[in-house]
């Protein structure tokens, strides 16, 4: 089984359509599942079996299921090849069901109903077994809404763990591994609603006072949309109708004639609430919303000293004290609960004895931005600390298992409850987000994130339309625009990154951070094959041209490896070689990641690895800023491997102790 890829090579595949990643690729599509070395143990042997025959071989139990199935077509589709998960609600779950809508048979349930339900059940990307994740989610099902897993034990059973599926479907019978996936039956139907996000909110009757806020302000009314009905349709002659698509397309590489370029196909809206359920709100003496106003207001005025008292009687003013209160409660991206940070099989390669798990958003409160960390397996909201060691303890998002019974995503979000009051308040502000602010180059957009999220597929990448892609304005000769997977293997910080090959010039719009002077630099792996950029901004150049094709050990850079010695002396000479190449303008990458599974192969000691200074400059939280990247070299095949951007502020990379390595 292939554990390592290099990701030069599967861009020169990218490029121009030569990679040894073709003489790989039969094996990588064949190996999903079918082969017994990569799946786990299972309580039922299926070695030459469909998911189709499984549940044939299991009449007993699944019947009306397969009936079901058959009737929209799904059962065929069971029993080729591909890689589903499936969970099939037993007999007992679909008479339960029918009961409650009043079929008498399957026959009187319409073929439509049948279409839902089956897609419902389905995952079409990936076979998930129960030993690869313990709770969130299973990514999004073929009726486009996600499947999350939650974990709770069973008191009567010697606390015997039991796993639901969107909390209501308990998995009776799991992990069931066949040739073309995994099975999992469930007791009960697994729950859809085809509501949107606002509305999933209100019928929850333990979050009244965020409901009522929600509407009050008009914020609901910016959570309603989900598809982009002026998002161009894909024709079978797509790729020569359109410039911007036809160089790189007419040099793809195929393997058994799949396109390893996944091209959007939708585009979607999609949001996520972060809500404090009534509870929560009476803990702090708050029992309604005109109480709640009262709050809202005592916080943003000191926050926006300015605004105080200008806007208390217009709630749907976005400076309104309690508009500015819940759109801070809001992002406009999904975000399932396991998928904040990053995805769970990636991070077992974060060396969290450093530093916790972390990653920024912008939220729909203009000018602001969130925390986001995961110590010891629980993510909080604007917290600053290390592990258990908290300076400022933050704000919890509670786990599924922990939220009840309510149906909390839909098709255009998901919303969690948090187990205190979330506020921009000027602690956030002047001690939690006065640290190094690093965004993953996949936040800078949340078309990275809605668009056919999330990509399974390791070794593909995923191409954008240029035109759709928020925050971004990309131009340039046959430039392109990709995300690649989350292979363990890339030598990128939480082993995804963003590829812009062509002769591209591309504005990205900079996420908002507190006032203050930072050093903004951008993290990426140098290759030979990548290209020369000038960055600007706001248009003002940022020194001379980076070439990024010049490896970390070139004279120019500097890079050498740490003394890795547990001595004074070589703690100052690895310190020493940080500042040589600063002075340069250059860093080596951090130290908390690593490539592979290996711990010694942490970025920070990947030669190719580096992070590149643009420019020291003070930002004014009420400006935008715009990061510009123009590549330079007329050679349409190199491109830029965008991993990450730093805004660091000067109390960090000028504090007496220096900058940590993390």
């Amino acid at each position: 089984m292939i554990t390592k890829i290099n990701n030069k090579n599967w861009m020169r595949c990218f490029m121009v359509g030569v990679s040894l990643l073709l003489s790989f690729s039969p094996l990588l599509l064949t190996s999903c599942v079918d082969n017994d070395d990569d799946v786990p143990m299972s309580r039922y042997s299926a070695e030459k079996m469909t998911a189709a025959e499984f549940l044939s071989d299991n009449q007993e139990r699944v019947s009306s299921f397969i009936s079901i199935l058959q009737r929209s077509g799904y059962y065929a589709m069971l029993s080729t090849y591909g890689n589903y998960t499936v969970f099939a609600p037993n007999n007992e779950a679909i008479d339960k069901y029918m009961a409650s809508n009043n079929y008498k048979s399957i026959e009187d349930i319409p073929e439509a109903v049948c279409d839902t339900l089956s897609r419902t059940h389905i995952i079409k990307t990936k076979a998930w077994f129960t030993t690869e994740i313990s709770e969130g989610s299973l990514g999004m099902n073929m009726a486009e809404t996600f499947i999350t897993l939650s974990i709770n034990t069973d008191a009567e059973n010697n606390n015997a763990v039991v796993h639901f599926a969107n909390k209501v479907a308990r998995m009776v019978e799991y992990d069931d591994s066949v040739s073309n996936g995994v099975v999992h039956i469930v007791n009960n139907i697994i729950p859809r609603t085809s509501d949107k996000l606002p509305d999933v909110i209100a019928a929850d009757s333990t979050a009244t006072i965020f409901t009522q806020a929600l509407f009050l302000t008009g914020m609901a009314d910016s959570l309603m949309a989900y598809i982009d009905n002026d998002y161009p349709e894909w024709g079978a002659d797509k790729a020569s109708q359109d410039s911007a698509y036809t160089w790189n397309l007419s040099l793809k590489c195929k393997a058994e004639g799949a396109d390893p370029i996944q091209w959007v196909q939708k585009r979607y809206f999609k949001f996520t609430a972060f809500v404090e359920p009534d509870s929560v709100y009476k803990k702090h003496g708050i029992n309604n919303i005109d109480e709640l106003i009262a709050h809202a207001k005592k916080v943003y005025d000191a926050v926006y000293p300015t605004d105080a008292g200008k806007y208390d009687n217009d709630l749907r003013n976005r400076k309104n004290p309690l508009n500015r209160f819940i759109s801070y409660h809001l992002i406009d991206r999904i975000l399932p609960y396991d998928e904040v940070i990053m995805r769970k099989d990636c991070l077992k390669h974060w060396d969290q004895d450093l530093c916790d798990p972390e990653e920024f958003y912008e939220t729909m409160s203009p000018g602001t931005i969130m925390r986001f960390c995961y110590p010891n397996e629980k993510l909080y909201i604007n917290r600053k600390g290390l592990k258990g060691n908290a300076e400022i303890e933050g704000i919890r998002v509670l786990k599924p298992s922990e939220s009840g019974l309510s149906i909390q995503d839909c098709p255009n979000g998901i919303y969690h409850y948090i187990d205190d009051i979330l506020e921009y308040s000027t602690e956030v502000r002047d001690e939690v987000l006065n640290c190094r602010i690093r965004f993953d180059s996949t936040v800078l957009s949340p078309d990275f994130f809605n668009s056919d999220r999330p990509l399974y597929d390791e070794n593909h990448l995923r191409g954008y339309r240029l035109d759709y892609i928020k925050n971004w304005k990309v131009m340039g000769e046959k430039a392109v625009i990709g995300l690649h997977g989350e292979g363990p293997w890339w030598q990128h910080y939480k082993s995804n990154g963003i590829t812009v090959s062509g002769i591209f010039d591309l504005t990205i719009k900079l996420p908002p951070v507190p006032s203050g002077t930072y050093e903004i630099r951008t993290g990426y792996t140098a290759n030979p094959e990548r290209g020369v950029v000038q960055f600007y901004l706001n248009n003002v150049p940022c020194g001379i041209p980076a070439d990024l094709r010049i490896m970390g050990n070139d004279p120019s850079i500097g890079w050498v490896a740490d003394v890795t010695a547990e001595t004074a002396e070589a703690r100052n000479a690895n310190k020493a070689i940080d500042k040589a190449m600063h002075n340069r303008g250059y860093m080596k990458g951090m130290d908390c990641y690593w490539q592979g599974a290996a711990k010694e192969n942490a970025l920070r000691n990947l030669v190719n690895n580096l992070r590149y200074v643009l420019t020291t400059q003070y930002l004014d939280e009420n400006e935008t800023y715009y990061l510009r990247c123009r590549q330079v070299l007329k050679d349409p095949t190199c491109y830029w491997s965008f991993d990450y951007l730093e805004l660091c502020p000067k109390s960090v990379y000028g504090s007496p102790e220096g900058e940590d390595t993390h």
